[in-house]
């Protein structure tokens, strides 16, 4: 039965009923382009970093990693090569293998430092090595469209994680968000929202058909990205 989340509040106790149940919790986050997923990762992470609120343990750094998806981004080379830089976003355009390979070593707990890459919004490309999970990190976030996509290696993704949530908010503005955030790393207008309608919202709809997976569905207020 998939459970509705209706605010920030009841998004972190969820967290926190997750944590007391298991020693590791890797948290999917999932939903179309614009939602405001990466907002709602950084936010929990942020509100687990020094261990869960409350429990009477002695506060520990890096008790939570966000470590999103777009890190597995193929760089603009690959895509140029392959000639999927004009579709740069879609299922295909992302190493699945190696995303689904990081999370099944955090899922073991393999020893030692675990370091997954980030995406880097003003070069628009991933860099390697840039985030941290340390072997004491109980609470793992990570976000992007294709968590609950049962093509080929990402059925495995989801396997690898405690809980997927769906991120829902109304399409319009999450389309006027995505046009504003192309605008502000480099597109004209009419390109934004030309890229927004024949890329974008190809890939939303293919993430919207699989919600019916999720184990929640989160309806927050508008998030600022």
């Amino acid at each position: 039965m998939t459970v509705n989340i209706a605010n920030l509040e009841e998004a972190k106790s969820r967290v926190k009923e997750l944590l007391d149940a298991d020693e590791r919790v890797i948290l999917g986050i999932v939903g179309a382009p614009g939602a405001g997923k990466s907002t709602l990762a950084q936010l929990l992470a942020e509100a687990f970093a020094e261990g869960v609120p409350g429990d009477g343990a002695e506060p520990k750094d890096h008790f939570s990693a966000w470590v999103p998806m777009d890190g597995y981004h193929l760089a603009d080379v690959e895509l140029r090569r392959l000639g999927r830089l004009q579709r740069k976003g879609a299922i295909d355009t992302f190493d699945a293998r190696g995303y689904r390979s990081l999370l099944r070593r955090i899922s073991a707990g393999e020893d030692g430092v675990i370091y997954a890459p980030m995406f880097e919004r003003d070069l628009e490309q991933p860099l390697a090595g840039a985030i941290p999970v340390f072997p004491w990190t109980r609470f793992v976030v990570t976000e992007g469209n294709y968590l609950l996509d049962d093509a080929d290696a990402w059925k495995d993704v989801r396997a690898a994680m405690t809980e997927v949530w769906y991120v829902d908010v109304d399409d319009d503005l999450r389309r006027e968000r995505l046009v504003e955030r192309h605008i502000r790393f480099g597109k004209e207008s009419e390109q934004a929202r030309k890229w927004v309608m024949e890329v974008d919202e190809v890939n939303a709809r293919r993430i919207a058909a699989c919600r019916g997976r999720a184990d929640a569905t989160v309806e927050l207020p508008p998030l600022d990205l």
